[in-house]
């Protein structure tokens, strides 16, 4: 054998090994995440029993209530006085709407300052 040949099997050989460790490394590397998930499980809480489940209230299921609200006005502030901060006005609570007509964006407008969208048309 050449010198050469003797070069290119010792280079293919080395590469070979080289990838052998490599796939070592990388089965090492799932089954070391493996052992350490199991370890986590291991130490969870079990998971809850039929009988520790959340239970309907007795008065039934829960429905979804459509309705349209109506919030109070921020205090008007008299002239000349400072105006309220947002820490002064506290919650502003709402009331139920007199209408049912829900409020719908005016006809071409895309239903937000600054949405990019083309808008109705």
């Amino acid at each position: 054998m050449s010198t050469a040949t003797m070069q290119m099997a010792a280079a293919s050989g080395l590469m070979s090994l080289g990838l052998f460790v490599v796939a070592v490394a990388v089965l090492a590397f799932l089954a070391g995440g493996y052992w350490m998930n199991s370890r986590v499980k291991y130490r969870e809480s079990p998971r809850p029993r039929p009988e520790e489940q959340p239970h309907l209230p007795p008065e039934g299921p829960v429905r979804e209530i459509r309705e349209n609200r109506d919030y109070l006005e921020v205090p008007k502030v008299p002239k000349g006085d400072r105006p309220v901060t947002p820490y002064e006005v506290g919650n502003i609570d709402s009331k139920p709407s007199a209408t049912k007509e829900r409020p719908r964006w005016s006809t071409g407008s895309s239903g937000s300052f600054g949405g990019g969208g083309l808008g109705a048309h």
